[in-house]
């Protein structure tokens, strides 16, 4: 298992409050700067990831054997263009807003203005390890905050190099990297953050928000869940196949918004899932299919993640599922290829639990309604992917489904658009990140009111009260609130 060197390099426990202490003190003092030096660190947090690309293409490698391009795609790409999107937006998301007063607060003058929370906890996720380290720090200075990084232990080797990118750009009031495993998280939830950022799993995100109650810290939780992609009749099913193919199996599967399993009009299911299998081999294959030796296919994180995959794919086999393509697993070199199920029973683990890895099953549905319903009898998903050209069920499927996010004719490409806010909704999450979101997520929205002096028209409200004054407010209530 990998990730034992991690906790000798991590902050001693009894030094923990003395850093949290001195990140809630230099936030004092970012709170009073300029939006320019907050565009300062953005610009030194580019400069070290663009001149250090190597570097984390193979920490990235040594960890899951993620190719140096999907590291660029996944992990390096989607962050530079969130440095670049706050750094040329952030004197527009910083400006207060001023808010029109009705008629009952004539002569006010209202603004909302956007204040740092103070000192944040980011805690990310082994599967996209730099990305979702990085990219929520990049909101999170954004909006003026200091903050304290929590990488995955799974994932040593990235978390290292992480702790390396802090020490080399910035001050360590600013920016804290702590390494360890599950034990350490638990001690930082107990300090008193501003707020805290956690990706994981629902069943983590409970036990963080859990700990930030303590505190009423608030939280962003970027969880996960069962996202379902649905196929009727009208889909275009070579673009369908080719963009599921891409969206499921990057990362080897590894991927929160990653399509969980297909819904499919039972006219079309075949063809789907031959054009599928075409698509997986000229993505992924060498020759006419997946092996051990593509230099293009990540890998399963580690054996305890690898057995729990071969557990889900065993049990539905067991109970009747079908392998449509694929299914040749490597234990001892981490190698599970992409796999197609069909025939899949109700009762299955695979069909209950998120399978955050390369196999997808395939269910048929024999009507439009059968697809809303059987979305919505499992917890509300991160994503929901829709493949159809029938406006009427597209809008049906908006309407009566609830899911963080909706793709159509697509599929995990919503999470790199800068201008749409990225998160989940009840268990696939809390709060929204990206772009002027995540500015928002790390910001308090201040109101403040100026009131004039002299007259004023909240003097109807004050005793003594009588008869003008109750005439007054009744056709205030009447006709103006």
């Amino acid at each position: 298992m990998q990730g034992s060197d991690q906790l000798a390099i991590e902050i001693p426990k009894v030094s923990r409050s003395g850093v949290f202490n001195a990140l809630k003190g230099r936030s004092q003092v970012l709170r009073r700067e300029s939006y320019k030096e907050r565009i300062r660190r953005l610009k030194k947090l580019r400069s070290w990831i663009l001149g250090n690309r190597e570097r984390v293409q193979q920490a990235i490698f040594k960890d899951f054997r993620k190719p140096a391009m999907e590291v660029d795609a996944a992990e390096l790409f989607t962050v530079i263009a969130e440095i670049n999107h706050a750094i040329a937006h952030l004197a527009d998301w910083v400006k207060p807003r001023k808010i029109d007063a009705p008629l009952t607060f004539l002569g006010t003058r209202s603004v909302i203005n956007y204040e740092p929370k103070g000192v944040c906890l980011i805690i990310s996720p082994w599967n996209y390890p730099f990305n979702l380290s990085i990219g929520p720090l990049v909101s999170c200075l954004a909006a003026g905050n200091t903050a304290m990084l929590k990488p995955s232990e799974l994932t040593p080797n990235t978390s290292a190099l992480i702790a390396e990118l802090a020490d080399e750009t910035f001050e360590k009031d600013v920016v804290t990297v702590v390494q360890g495993d599950a034990s350490v998280s638990e001690e930082l939830l107990r300090l008193p953050f501003d707020h805290i950022f956690f990706t994981g799993s629902p069943a983590v995100g409970k036990i963080v928000m859990r700990a930030a109650a303590e505190n009423l810290s608030s939280v962003t939780l970027e969880l996960g869940g069962k996202s379902p992609a649905i196929i009727d009749d009208t889909a275009n099913l070579a673009d369908a196949a080719r963009r599921i193919a891409f969206g499921k199996f990057f990362n080897n599967g590894q991927t929160c918004i990653a399509p969980d399993y297909i819904l499919i009009s039972k006219s079309v299911k075949d063809r789907f899932i031959s054009q599928l299998g075409e698509n997986i081999n000229k993505l992924f294959g060498e020759g006419n299919s997946v092996e051990e030796t593509s230099p293009d296919y990540a890998r399963i994180v580690n054996g305890r993640h690898f057995r729990r995959l071969s557990g889900l794919m065993q049990d539905a086999i067991a109970k009747g599922a079908k392998p449509a393509f694929g299914g040749k697993v490597n234990e001892s070199k981490l190698f599970f290829q992409p796999t197609i199920l069909t025939d899949i029973a109700g009762d299955t683990r695979i069909m209950e639990e998120e399978i955050f890895g390369p196999v997808l099953p395939v269910v048929e549905m024999n009507s439009q309604q059968e697809a809303i319903d059987f979305v919505n009898s499992k917890p509300k998903p991160l994503s929901l992917y829709l493949f159809s050209n029938d406006r009427a069920f597209r809008n049906r499927v908006l309407k009566e489904t609830s899911a963080g996010g909706v793709c159509i004719n697509d599929c995990v490409i919503q999470f790199a658009h800068p201008n749409l806010p990225f998160g989940g909704v009840n268990n696939s999450g809390i709060g929204k990140s990206h772009g002027v979101a995540g500015f928002l997520t790390f910001s308090n929205e201040k109101p403040v009111i100026v009131q004039k002096n002299g007259l004023s028209n909240a003097y109807v409200f004050h005793p003594p009260f009588g008869p003008v004054k109750q005439k007054l407010l009744d056709w205030m209530i009447r006709w103006i609130a």
